[in-house]
């Protein structure tokens, strides 16, 4: 009975064109992608860029007698600088060979040292 019913049903009606509306182009479509990619690289990746330059220039000029911080938060005094490594005393008699990527920052003599 329902086969009856669809077939006495007329065909839909053909899709007309939009009236005013003009579809957009493919360049049209990817000028927001490339403004929102823009806006991404200089608010997020260029900044994190140049403070990982100025780590790495600080590490670099890093030298025996300077007081500094490790990322976990032990604050030592490098006695020796090698290539790779640093000789690092934290207490009296006791030395540490740390890498220099673990150097968090300089202690200065303005900053309380942690107690």
């Amino acid at each position: 009975m329902n086969n009856c019913i669809m077939l006495c049903a007329a065909p839909p009606a053909a899709p007309t064109a939009p009236t005013g509306a003009q579809q957009q182009s493919g360049f049209g479509m990817m000028v927001p992608m490339l403004l929102i990619l823009a806006i991404f690289y200089f608010m997020m990746i260029r900044p994190q860029q140049r403070k990982e330059k100025e780590r790495r220039k600080m590490i670099e000029e890093l030298r025996a007698g300077a007081k500094i911080i490790f990322a976990g938060g032990i604050i030592g005094e490098i006695v020796e600088a090698k290539e790779k490594t640093f000789t690092v005393q934290t207490s009296a008699g006791t030395e540490m060979e740390i890498l220099r990527s673990c150097v968090q920052g300089v202690v200065t003599p303005e900053e309380p040292a942690a107690k």
